[in-house]
C-alpha cells in the first residue's frame, strides 16, 4: 500500500475515533465535527510521524525524478542531447552548419 493511501487512511481512522468519543457528549452536532477534525488533527502530528516522512520521501523522489525528466525533455527538445552533440562538427571546424538544399 502506498505511503500517501495508509496516511490518508489513518487521517481518516483519527478523525472518526475523535468523533465516535465526543458523540455521547451533549453538543451542537457541527462542533462535535469540528472539535474531532482539530483533535485528530493535532493527535496526527504525534501519532502518525512515521507514515507522515515516508509519504513526504515519496513526494520528494516523485518531484526529483520528474525534474530529472522534464531536464532531459528541455535538453533534447533544445537539441542538446548526447546523441546529436556526438554527431556534431566540433566548433571551427570547416564543417557545414546544415544540410545544404
Amino acid at each position: 500500500m502506498s505511503a500517501g493511501v495508509k496516511y490518508t487512511l489513518g487521517r481518516i481512522g483519527l478523525f472518526v475515533v475523535v468523533l465516535l468519543a465526543l458523540w455521547p457528549v451533549g453538543l451542537n452536532v457541527y462542533l462535535k465535527l469540528m472539535l474531532a477534525l482539530a483533535f485528530s488533527a493535532g493527535l496526527s502530528f504525534f501519532f502518525l510521524r512515521g507514515w507522515r516522512d515516508e509519504m513526504a520521501e515519496d513526494m520528494a523522489v516523485t518531484a526529483d525524478r520528474r525534474r530529472t525528466e522534464k531536464e532531459r525533455l528541455r535538453s533534447a527538445l533544445a537539441g542538446d542531447d548526447e546523441s546529436d552533440s556526438t554527431s556534431e562538427a566540433p566548433p571551427g571546424s570547416d564543417a557545414p552548419d546544415g544540410p545544404r538544399r
